[in-house]
């Protein structure tokens, strides 16, 4: 394993393990959490959970709610165990190791409340990161995403909640990938300042039903003068949670 090192989230309540190369979690996984509308005694899946940034921070925000992370590489599911326990979340959230083509056998379809995911950005045809880490997390491997949505939304209970962030110029990826199998599609625009184009977005989607797609009218991250909006530092600081409309 490579180097590791320590960071803070959530204002320094959550203590990250991480490696210093290759994916590193950054507001992204921070964001995909504080949008998934979890209560107590709720089931959720974090697929491609890496080092477990966006279960802990979901875990923190909503008590009595079970998590389990599925990630296909080792050392990173070691560091997520690593930051469970460290974080007291032991028994709240389970890492386990696993791929979509072969999923632990607990995880069994339909079994879900909600499902947040934070896929791969970039296709597999792209150019590959010099760090296989990295290039494992970001690029699209034997699975692309259209599959791996597929799996996402076969691991939903009917009516089921699927969250996800992405890259903005993949939206109609997204949603071709997303046709017909579910509805009530919500996307919010991430706007790093205002006036300026849109690089991510955070989709909402739910299992079996047939609502018509909403386009919300988005979030600005930063302030002209670099500091976070009053409303992402809600989320990236004091943990809240993001409604998309």
């Amino acid at each position: 394993m490579s180097e590791i090192s320590e960071d803070r989230l959530l204002d320094g309540r959550l203590l990250l393990r991480q490696p210093v190369e290759g994916y590193r979690a950054a507001i992204d996984p921070v964001l995909l959490a504080a949008t998934v509308p979890a209560v107590a005694g709720e089931m959720i899946l974090d697929l491609g959970s890496g080092v477990g940034t966006a279960s802990l921070c979901l875990a923190s925000r909503v008590a009595g709610c079970r998590i389990f992370g599925l990630e296909m590489q080792p050392a990173l599911v070691t560091l997520a165990r690593q930051n469970i326990d460290i974080n007291g979340m032991t028994g709240r959230i389970e890492a386990m190791i696993g791929t979509l083509q072969l999923p632990p056998p607990r995880l069994a379809p339909g079994s879900f409340h909600h499902v947040m995911t934070n896929p791969p950005f970039h296709p597999g045809d792209g150019t590959a990161s010099p760090t296989s880490g990295k290039d494992l997390a970001n690029r699209e491997g034997e699975i692309d995403l259209a599959q791996w949505l597929r799996f996402a939304v076969n691991m939903l209970r009917p009516k089921g909640t699927l969250l996800m962030i992405h890259r903005a110029d993949r939206l109609d990826d997204l949603l071709a990938a997303l046709h017909r199998k579910v509805g009530e599609i919500i996307v919010t625009p991430l706007w790093p300042k205002r006036g300026r184009p849109a690089k991510r977005v955070l989709l909402r989607a739910r299992k079996g039903v047939a609502t018509p797609l909403t386009l919300a009218p988005g979030m600005v991250l930063h302030e002209e003068d670099g500091r976070y909006t009053a409303q992402a530092d809600d989320i990236l600081r004091r943990g809240g949670g993001f409604t998309q409309v």
